[in-house]
This record gives C-alpha cells, sequence and structure tokens, in this order.
C-alpha cells in the first residue's frame, strides 16, 4: 500500500475532525452565525499547517456546519468557498502565525461581501467584524491551542500520521 494512501484509520480521523467542526458550530450556533461571530472551530483550521488532507474534512465540516446557517444556501456555497480558499493559503504558509491568517483574510473577504449582499449592509465593517471573530477563534485561541499542543509529542502523532 502507498504512504499516501488513505486508510481506514486515516479516514475515520478525517471523519472526525469534519464531525467535531460540525457539532462546535452547531452547538455554538448563536455566536457560529452572522456578521459577528465567533465560530470557536475555525480553530481547527490550522490542523491544515500539520497535514493538508484536514482540509477535505475542515471544507466538508464548513460545508455540512452551514445547512444551519439562516443563510442556509449562499453560506453553503460562499462560506465553503471562504474555507477552501483559506485551506490553500493555510498550505503554503511559512508558519503557524501567517497560517491562521488565512482564515480570517478570506473570511472577511467573502463572508463580508456575502452579507453585504444579503442584509445591504456596508462591506467594510462587515468584512472587519467577521474578520474580528475570525482572528480571536484561529490567531489567538487558536494559536495558543495548537502552539501547547506541539509540545505533546502524542498529540503531534496523532495528528501527522
Amino acid at each position: 500500500m502507498q504512504k499516501n494512501s488513505f486508510s481506514a484509520v486515516r479516514i475515520a480521523k478525517l471523519a472526525a475532525v469534519a464531525a467535531l467542526y460540525v457539532a462546535l458550530t452547531y452547538a455554538l450556533g448563536f455566536m457560529s452565525y452572522g456578521n459577528i461571530q465567533f465560530r470557536v472551530a475555525e480553530a481547527l483550521m490550522l490542523l491544515c499547517f500539520y497535514k493538508k488532507d484536514y482540509g477535505i474534512a475542515l471544507t466538508l465540516g464548513c460545508f455540512i456546519a452551514n445547512i444551519f446557517s439562516p443563510m442556509m444556501l449562499m453560506d453553503m456555497v460562499f462560506g465553503t468557498l471562504a474555507t477552501v480558499l483559506a485551506v490553500l493559503l493555510i498550505f503554503i504558509s511559512p508558519n503557524l502565525y501567517i497560517a491562521s491568517l488565512a482564515p480570517v483574510l478570506t473570511n472577511a473577504v467573502i463572508v463580508g461581501i456575502e452579507l453585504t449582499v444579503a442584509f445591504k449592509t456596508p462591506f467594510w465593517l462587515n468584512a472587519i467584524e467577521v474578520a474580528a471573530g475570525e482572528f480571536v477563534c484561529v490567531s489567538i485561541v487558536g494559536v495558543i491551542l495548537f502552539k501547547l499542543l506541539e509540545k505533546n509529542a502524542g498529540f503531534m502523532r496523532l495528528v501527522t500520521e
């Protein structure tokens, strides 16, 4: 079997990450959707920095979580697009700090436009509000969490194998 092939264990890990993203977003729905959003599950985006195939899980998780959004169809398309672009930017990021800015930027622009179209509110206000929530959840909470977890050899083996 090839080293890069998807084993049952790897598929189960990816499914667990997708499910965790959906569960966190849905359980914290009161703060996961809208122009001021703190989508805690976005911290999981940093998994892509350690192993690229988490991008599949997080894209799927975002798509499913956005089914429960008040802007369902728009969020399913454009929110998921923001995630795909963030994943691609994380792949090329030189360090975790830069990687953490990818979801902040992609969501600020794409979700900012989405909110402007849906609610006729100013783009820059929407972009700043979305970016602020993403920055807190990914660039602060996510980076602190993953920097602490990097020190745990067992966790790093689990994530990178």
